[in-house]
């Protein structure tokens, strides 16, 4: 029997991003390096679309996720937003293992840089070692098709976490990881040779 491969953004991790967040944090054991938990991917649609919009938005993130998620629904009715109890309001599906470690490569390496003037991503996390993202169209992605078929561009929120017990941690995991997070004004002025 064939043994799995590795996934490339795992391999990577393993053999440069735990040597060098050891060295650069000074952890005594290379279990307490921070890693990826998971990747949850959301969307939410319309309260009023119809079924075919909402097998539509559920086979786009298959394809995107690699496993078919869960159909979200409400817990109770809202009249003010046209919600009724039971009606579908979007979709989630949570990455762990090989799939997560693929999609985090797709993420950094083809689909952000996919965005027209892409200057970074956001570097601001939850405060407990956790980044979220949101994404506006999912046809950055190699694995969709921008046909005139679809009615609309999906937009989907994308949870990354991780086992860092802060911000300052994950942000260097991430960074490692080829997030590429935006740079922060202050750096740049730092950087800057002051005028007098």
């Amino acid at each position: 029997m064939a043994k799995a491969q590795v996934p490339y953004l795992k391999q990577r991790y393993l053999e440069k991003v735990v040597p060098e967040l050891r060295k650069s944090r000074g952890y005594a054991n290379p279990h307490q390096v921070p890693t990826l938990v998971k990747i949850v991917l959301n969307s939410a649609f319309d309260a009023e679309a119809d079924k075919a919009h909402t097998a539509e938005v559920v086979k786009e993130i298959t394809k995107l996720a690699g496993q078919k998620p869960v159909v979200t629904k409400a817990r109770k009715s809202v009249s003010n937003f046209k919600v009724r109890e039971g009606m579908p309001l979007g979709c989630t599906v949570t990455l762990r293992g090989a799939r997560m470690w693929d999609f985090l490569a797709r993420l950094t390496l083809i689909a952000l840089p996919m965005i027209r003037d892409f200057r970074g991503v956001s570097n601001r996390l939850d405060g407990q070692g956790n980044y979220s993202l949101g994404i506006t169209d999912h046809t950055i992605f190699p694995e969709t098709q921008a046909d005139g078929s679809q009615r609309a561009n999906i937009g989907l929120d994308i949870s990354i976490v991780t086992t860092a017990s802060s911000d300052d941690e994950a942000r260097e995991l991430l960074r490692l990881l080829g997030m590429p997070f935006r740079a922060v004004a202050a750096k740049a002025a730092e950087a800057a040779p002051a005028q007098a």
